[in-house]
């Protein structure tokens, strides 16, 4: 098996992948794919609130969709909603879904005026530094992080900047 760990990422420099990992290395990450219980309301959530583009349907136990970037960034597999929910935090497992939605606070605000027009509720939103970000929730629970890069130079300089302390954002 692998005996050597993998060193961490030094304050100062981030590399595109670690190549001297055992399959030498991530090149990006590729797509996500969730269970959902109601397939129709999930399809509509992600295409008709969050912009994703569905590939043309094949049934009517999964749907997928992309951005366009690469062949699918999303899968959705009915599993019916008499399947387990996902348990109140603290849990193990997904956290969240991060999706850059633009390049500035504009189209960050003007993307939270829709969701609140559309009775989507704000879960949370916050300043990182790095992002600013706007929490909600998919039909089953999912938290998804919308948000826009605040000055890419900033962390690509400096790492640190990255975990830096959060802050609230105000729109």
């Amino acid at each position: 098996m692998y005996n050597e760990r993998p060193r961490s990422v030094s304050n100062n420099e981030i590399q595109p992948s670690n190549k001297r990992a055992l399959i030498g290395g991530v090149k990006e990450l590729g797509h996500v794919v969730l269970y959902v219980g109601d397939l129709e309301m999930s399809r509509q959530f992600y295409s008709d609130i969050l912009g994703f583009n569905e590939i043309p349907r094949i049934g009517d136990t999964f749907a997928v969709f992309s951005s366009g970037r690469t062949h699918h960034e999303l899968l959705l597999i009915q599993v019916g909603t008499d399947a387990n929910p996902i348990p109140p935090e603290p849990r193990i497992g997904l956290y969240h879904i991060g999706l850059k939605v633009g390049e500035s606070d504009d189209e960050l605000r003007g993307a939270v005026a829709r969701l609140k027009a559309a009775g989507i509720e704000i879960e949370g939103m916050a300043d990182h530094t790095v992002t600013h970000s706007v929490y909600i929730k998919d039909p089953d629970g999912n938290e998804i992080e919308l948000y826009i890069d605040v000055q890419p130079a900033i962390w690509q300089k400096d790492p640190k900047a990255i975990v830096a302390p959060t802050r609230p954002l105000r729109l």
